[in-house]
């Protein structure tokens, strides 16, 4: 068995995609389009999904919005300096909602930035 995708309901198909790839980095996978079921599915990840779990933004065309809850927490994601990116998302535009620095009674560093949809991407140093 293996991780292939996290799912999120995105309101703006399109304002997701130039998220997660302009401002996070990743690239766009795939794109398909449901007519019959009247949704799109867009994958997006770091590498390709035969290497590695992805991320499927589901973007229903007949939903404009939708409520987020209190059981999801976040996607984690490595980078080599928290520090760094999250000045490199800042200047693209990103919502930073927790700035880069130690997670209590720990030596990681974190931060948090929020996508458009108001999901919440944990950026995490190397362990």
């Amino acid at each position: 068995m293996r991780l292939l995708h996290t799912m999120l309901r995105v309101a703006n198909l399109e304002k997701s995609i130039e998220f997660y790839t302009q401002i996070l980095g990743m690239e766009l996978l795939r794109k398909n389009e449901y007519e019959e079921g009247r949704f799109t599915l867009a994958f997006v990840g770091f590498q390709k999904e035969s290497d590695g779990p992805v991320i499927e933004l589901t973007y229903n065309w007949d939903e404009k919005e939708y409520e987020l809850g209190n059981a999801f927490g976040h996607i984690a994601i490595e980078v080599d300096d928290v520090y760094l990116a999250c000045d490199a998302i800042r200047e693209k535009g990103g919502d930073i909602v927790r700035e880069a620095g130690p997670m209590k009674g720990s030596r990681s560093i974190l931060a948090f930035v929020k996508d458009p949809d108001g999901y919440m991407v944990e950026l995490l140093s190397p362990r």
